[in-house]
């Protein structure tokens, strides 16, 4: 799957105070380790998983990836909404393919590091 550009015009003026914790989720994540990246998910029953990316020699797996991973490590089925805190432009393919495989329409929110809202991908 290819990047998914932010849509142009998709800033919402406010997050609902339980989306805004799963953007300061995530700059937590990715700050704590210095990382490109960092996301974090809420799966059906409220809770949240955090994650930043992971680079070694043998793999590598997108903090979007991790958190999802974490979420039905421990017992997730479904998520109610995503966050990823990043400074490229675009969500990942693969972490927007990892949420969807348990949520068709959860909205993935994307922020700069500052946390300031670029963007939320729906479909």
């Amino acid at each position: 799957m290819p990047d998914q550009t932010i849509p142009a015009g998709s800033v919402d003026a406010e997050l609902t105070a339980e989306d805004a914790k799963l953007v300061t989720l995530a700059r937590g994540a990715r700050a704590r380790v210095n990382a490109a990246e960092g996301a974090s998910v809420r799966d059906q029953d409220g809770r949240t998983y955090a994650a930043a990316n992971v680079t070694l020699p043998s793999m590598s797996i997108t903090a979007l990836q991790l958190a999802v991973a974490s979420a039905v490590a421990a017992g997730a089925t479904k998520l109610e909404a995503a966050a990823v805190v990043t400074e490229a432009s675009t969500l990942d393919g693969a972490g927007h393919a990892a949420v969807r495989d348990l949520a068709a329409d959860a909205p993935i929110h994307v922020a700069s590091p500052t946390g300031t809202l670029l963007g939320s991908v729906t479909a």
